[in-house]
C-alpha cells in the first residue's frame, strides 16, 4: 500500500523526535477550539534604569542579605536560594527495589547581564552581549574543570509565565552532579545517529532547515536560527551552530552542556 503524504497542518499525527528516539502526538485541528480560559496580557517592560526594590541591582540588598557591587558590566553569583548546593556528602533512601533516592551535589549561579534594569539581553548593545557570552564562557569552564560537576547548562527563563522571578536582565546556570535525563537522552541520540550514519545530527538539521528555508528566522557565517519542527525543542525557536569547525569555546551558543559520563 502507498503512503500518501501526510499535511502537517491539519491532520493528527506524531512526530519523531531524532535527538530523544521519542514520537510526539501533534493535533493541530486543536487550534481552533474556543477558549475560555484565562488570557494572559502584555507584560509592562521596566522603564527605571536603576530599581531600589529590585535585588539585582547594583548597591542592593539581595533577598539573601548579601549587598550587590556596583558593577557596570556582567556580575556573577552563588544563587541565594540555589536548587542545588555545594554539599558532596554521599547519602541515599532506599526501601526494597522501589522507593530510592540519592543526594545531588552542584552549584547554581545567577548572571546579571548588564546594570541597566530597564533592557533585555536582545536590547543590550552587541559588544555587551559579547561579554556576556565570554562570561558564560568562563563559567562554563571554571565549573565543568570541577571533578564533581559532570554537566553544566546555561539557560534563562524570559518573563513571569516562564518562571522567572526578577524583570532584570538575567540568566542562570546550573552545574550537576550528574547529567540530567533530557540531556542524557540527546546525547545518546546524537551518538547513535552518528554510529548509524557518520555524521552529526544536529549538523545535519541545521543544513536541512538552511536548504528549505521555509523556517529559518536569521543566519550568518557562524549561527542559523529556525522555528523548529516541534519535536526537536519546546521552545519556538532554536539556535544552532552552522559549522562544528570551531571549538566549543570559541562560539558559545545560549544553551550549552559538558558531560564526562553517562
Amino acid at each position: 500500500m502507498t503512503e500518501r503524504e501526510l499535511d502537517l497542518q491539519r491532520e493528527v499525527h506524531r512526530r519523531y523526535n531524532p535527538l530523544t528516539g521519542e514520537w510526539v502526538l501533534v493535533s493541530p485541528h486543536r487550534s481552533e477550539r474556543p477558549w475560555q480560559g484565562q488570557i494572559e496580557t502584555d507584560a509592562k517592560a521596566p522603564t527605571i534604569a536603576h530599581d531600589p526594590n529590585c535585588y539585582l541591582c547594583p548597591g542592593n540588598i539581595r533577598a539573601g542579605g548579601e549587598v550587590n557591587p556596583h558593577y557596570a558590566s556582567t556580575f556573577v553569583f552563588d544563587n541565594d536560594y540555589a536548587a542545588l548546593l555545594p554539599d558532596r556528602r554521599q547519602a541515599g533512601f532506599h526501601i526494597g527495589a522501589l522507593l530510592h533516592a540519592r543526594s545531588e551535589a552542584g552549584r547554581c549561579r545567577v548572571i546579571c547581564y548588564s546594570p541597566l534594569h530597564n533592557l533585555s539581553l536582545g536590547q543590550m548593545p552587541v559588544a555587551n552581549i559579547r561579554h556576556v557570552i565570554d562570561t558564560w564562557s568562563a563559567e562554563y569552564q571554571t565549573l565543568g574543570a570541577q571533578p564533581h560537576i559532570n554537566s553544566v547548562t546555561i539557560f534563562e527563563n524570559r518573563g513571569a509565565m516562564m518562571g522567572a522571578s526578577n524583570s532584570h536582565p538575567h540568566g542562570q546556570i546550573w552545574a550537576n552532579e550528574t547529567t540530567p535525563n533530557e540531556l542524557l537522552k540527546e546525547s545518546s541520540g546524537q551518538q547513535q545517529y552518528l554510529h548509524q550514519r557518520g555524521s552529526c545530527l544536529l549538523c545535519d538539521y541545521a543544513a536541512l532547515e538552511s536548504e528549505r528555508g521555509d523556517r529559518v528566522v536569521c543566519a550568518n557565517a557562524q549561527f542559523l536560527a529556525v522555528c523548529r519542527s516541534g519535536p526537536f525543542g519546546r521552545s519556538r525557536r532554536w539556535c544552532s551552530r552552522a559549522r562544528t569547525s570551531r571549538p566549543l569555546m570559541a562560539w558559545m551558543p545560549p544553551v550549552a552542556t559538558v558531560s564526562r559520563r553517562s
